[in-house]
């Protein structure tokens, strides 16, 4: 199973022009992916630098036609011609999907500092080897740190609950109905733009070091142990960062562990200021 991650900045390349078609042929050059994960898809945003307000949504679901688009917009407004404007993430899977979340990431006030709304998708998908696999992907804040620290913590918390949920037994009345407990393994990919360095605060607040339990492995690290995270930002000279390092990654769960084969980042890309990460899963592993 192979899973691809890239924060596109609504289509907009290190160039600072908008152009989704280059999105578009860079992950089919890196697939074929059975999920792709997408941050900063933008629809009619028409002051977002280098766009007119297109419609990211509807390119790139209809781009990837036989893929199931689960749109998780942050930010929805009205754009004042009866259309919403909206900003966030989409998750594109060409594998059966099941139960599916969207969340809206803890966002705790801090007064004189910019920050928007923030969100994760949460998909249950079925894998070519019948093993479920729970899919997450966010965007976690950046001008406010008190902000992404809950956030990377909410995600840590997230995980914990689902494998403390996997230990109960269903209710009678978690078995049918609205009260129907879905299926949600243990077994995840986390994904996104977390918008902090290899072995920060607010990544130990995900991968929580202190706790040889702790729900979520930096992928990365699994297959490659020591050796730095390439930058996933800075590298092809847009006009932001203004250094090359790592924001982007791949967490798996403690059971998938075993089963993560590659990790890679695209340094070759400059259709975004960000470079895509993919992962890839031998789930035949866990059969």
């Amino acid at each position: 199973m192979r899973v691809i991650s890239w924060n596109i900045q609504w289509g907009r390349g290190a160039d600072g022009v908008v152009n989704l078609s280059r999105i578009i042929d860079r992950i089919g050059a890196l697939g074929p992916a059975d999920v792709i994960c997408l941050q900063e898809v933008a629809t009619g945003f028409d002051g977002l630098p280098g766009g007119t307000g297109e419609d990211g949504l509807s390119v790139l679901s209809t781009a990837f036609d036989e893929y199931v688009a689960i749109h998780g917009p942050a930010v929805d407004m009205p754009r004042g011609d009866g259309r919403r404007r909206t900003f966030g993430n989409l998750l594109l899977s060409r594998l059966p999907v099941a139960a599916v979340y969207r969340h809206l990431l803890p966002s705790p006030p801090e007064r004189g500092v910019l920050s928007m709304s923030r969100g994760c998708i949460e998909a249950v998908v079925m894998s070519a080897q019948g093993v479920p696999v729970r899919v997450l992907t966010t965007h976690l804040e950046y001008y406010a740190p008190g902000q992404r620290l809950a956030q990377a913590r909410w995600l840590h918390a997230r995980q914990a609950a689902v494998a403390r949920l996997a230990g109960f037994p269903p209710l009678e009345r978690e078995k049918a109905g609205p009260f129907a407990r879905p299926e949600m393994p243990v077994a995840a990919v986390l994904c996104g733009d977390f918008n902090c360095e290899p072995d920060t605060l607010d990544w130990q607040a995900i991968v929580d070091v202190r706790d040889s339990e702790s729900p979520w492995c930096d992928a990365w690290r699994l297959r490659h142990g020591d050796t730095p995270h390439p930058p996933s930002v800075g590298l092809h000279g847009a006009d932001w960062p203004d250094r090359p390092y790592c924001c982007d990654y791949v967490f798996v769960s403690r059971p998938l562990a075993a089963a993560v084969s590659d990790v890679f980042y695209d340094a070759v890309t400059d259709a975004s200021d960000h470079q895509p990460v993919v992962i890839d899963l031998d789930l035949s592993l866990l059969v």
